[in-house]
């Protein structure tokens, strides 16, 4: 049976916009379960991997609710997240304010400017960014390779490019497992914490139709970027991609 939230073709975007619509409330609590709370160590290597300096400008590019864009205005960045999920937005919206009512976190929220646009279609300039991430996102857009040429369109020369999102193991034996997992037991906390196990069912379909990090790598090679790595974790199950916009 199809994934309802999938379609690979021009109903993608509409498709995905659907599926984060019903889970923005338990997105972080589901990915807390999924992940064994590793998404949060995850996040922090891509800030360390962004090398944040006081005074850059930071894109956070499908910013989901916050996260990493957080994490990066803690470092001294002005930051932009911007996602097409209104609920998704709306949760990091609500963050911000909670954080915002501690005096230690005032600084941390107000250097971040949440907006809601297209990720193939960027409403900025040509390199107006220092930092530009990616977490769980690029997966999810219909075209990925567009989404790609959009984020090194908008990063300055030099400009430090992260991708975080799932992987393909190249081990055979351990990619079965890991696929296994996926398809078994992450519906289950959908159905158990947001009714829909379809939701999480997703993210194997998307997998399956996805590069992983070495087409990302690949890519970024493509597009010129230079000093591109791969940095697999869980064995290549989770991955960040690194590269930074040729000077």
């Amino acid at each position: 049976m199809a994934n309802p939230f999938y379609s690979p073709g021009a109903q993608r975007a509409t498709k995905v916009n659907d599926l984060f619509a019903a889970i923005a409330s338990r997105y972080d609590l589901i990915n807390d379960v999924q992940s064994f709370g590793l998404h949060r160590r995850w996040k922090r290597r891509v800030v360390e991997l962004a090398a944040v300096q006081p005074g850059d400008r930071a894109l956070d590019l499908c910013c989901g609710t916050g996260d990493i864009a957080f994490a990066l205005a803690a470092g001294g960045a002005a930051v932009v997240g911007l996602d097409f999920s209104g609920p998704m937005l709306a949760v990091a919206e609500q963050r911000r304010s909670k954080v915002q009512s501690h005096k230690s976190g005032a600084g941390q929220t107000s250097q971040v400017e949440f907006v809601r646009g297209d990720a193939l279609r960027l409403p900025f300039p040509d390199a107006a960014f220092d930092i530009v991430t990616v977490g769980y996102g690029l997966r999810n857009l219909a075209n990925w390779e567009t989404g790609l040429s959009e984020v090194t369109r908008v990063a300055r020369p030099g400009a430090r490019l992260v991708v975080l999102e799932f992987g393909k193991p190249d081990n055979g034996l351990w990619r079965a497992l890991y696929f296994g997992y996926l398809r078994v037991f992450v519906p289950v906390f959908g159905l158990i914490f947001c009714r829909n196990a379809g939701a999480y069912a997703y993210i194997l379909e998307s997998l399956q139709h996805y590069p992983a990090q070495r087409g990302v790598a690949s890519k970024m090679r493509e597009l010129d970027c230079v000093n591109v790595r791969i940095v697999n974790l869980l064995g290549g199950a989770m991955s960040i991609n690194y590269g930074e916009k040729n000077a």
